[in-house]
């Protein structure tokens, strides 16, 4: 489909939703990144009168703040800035200090227990305001994310509302130039800004053209094959609803 076309029926989409769930409008946390970049462009010409951004550092980089403000700026849309910088890191030493004591601690899933904190304490965040404003919290995954795995469950996973997921990353990057995304957010590596110098494609160990010829069905090599489908079986679990005991 021509991205152009897929524009507008997205954001006649996000109008749609908003109407049937009875929504005063829509929400998204602007991360600096492409997508939240593209959906935020998305959300302001869908409720132009009644959409926000949200920019939420954790000790976040500089290029990354400055990348969401300047979005912020292209899509003209209201803004607000919580940096959560000090609760992050206060729960997360009580948590794991209160581990230490009791001798239960893993040094080796520090790294990634502070990252998916970092998406959970943002989305609480989300959804407070959200609540405050009768807003739905719309999502950034991208199609190439959700087969992955490539998100926090609960986390940028919780969400109302995904216009992203069926759509791949490369189109992702297409919409973003006819919407005028600024050129510092196009042209810079996917990152999740989880620490310092991380990138998407490192830190799943393929790259998202890999990634989208897989999931057409074209050929890839074997060592590609076996990472993207070993990510997709590990994380199929973060696609469904928790399993129930069935009386």
């Amino acid at each position: 489909m021509d991205n152009k076309i897929l524009i507008d029926e997205i954001v006649n989409w996000l109008k749609m939703q908003v109407k049937s769930s009875n929504s005063k409008g829509l929400l998204v946390g602007i991360s600096g990144g492409i997508d939240s970049a593209v959906v935020a462009n998305l959300i302001k010409l869908a409720c132009p009168n009644n959409s926000l951004g949200v920019i939420l550092p954790i000790n976040s980089s500089e290029n990354s703040v400055e990348d969401a403000n300047l979005l912020v700026k292209q899509c003209k849309i209201s803004s607000l800035t919580v940096d959560i910088s000090e609760e992050h890191s206060k729960l997360f030493e009580k948590s794991m200090e209160k581990l230490k004591n009791i001798g239960l601690y893993k040094d080796e899933y520090s790294r990634m227990t502070d990252a998916n904190l970092r998406a959970r304490l943002r989305m609480s965040t989300l959804y407070a305001i959200a609540n405050n404003l009768g807003y739905m919290v719309v999502g950034t995954d991208n199609a190439d994310e959700t087969y992955t795995g490539y998100f926090t469950k609960y986390g940028d996973g919780g969400v109302d509302i995904l216009p992203l997921k069926k759509i791949f990353k490369s189109d992702v990057y297409e919409m973003g130039k006819i919407l005028g995304v600024p050129q510092s957010i196009l042209s810079k590596a996917p990152s999740a800004d989880l620490w310092e110098n991380q990138t998407d494609e490192a830190e799943m160990g393929v790259s998202y053209d890999s990634i989208e010829k897989y999931m057409r069905g074209e050929k890839v090599s074997e060592k590609d094959e076996k990472i993207i489908s070993n990510l997709h079986k590990k994380s199929e679990h973060k696609r469904n609803l928790p399993p129930c005991f069935e009386i």
